[in-house]
């Protein structure tokens, strides 16, 4: 199991972090797409994996953010 920090942030640099997860996102998704449209396998799992851990974390951030 990984080991766990503690990170203390304000709103702000939450909001940022958020803001640059999204962006990461959806570059994985689109690096998917362009791996799917080459038909290699290997990097189309790799990418969506790498996706799927960034909306994990995405959205454990989320959580966190102010209403």
């Amino acid at each position: 199991m990984a080991k766990t920090i503690a990170l203390t942030l304000t709103e702000d640099e939450l909001e940022i972090l958020v803001d640059a997860l999204e962006a990461d996102l959806e570059g994985y998704a689109e690096a998917a797409e362009e791996a799917r449209a080459g038909g290699n396998k290997d990097d189309i799992e790799t990418f969506k994996l790498a996706a799927l851990n960034i909306q994990k974390l995405l959205a454990r951030l989320q959580d966190m953010l102010p209403d």
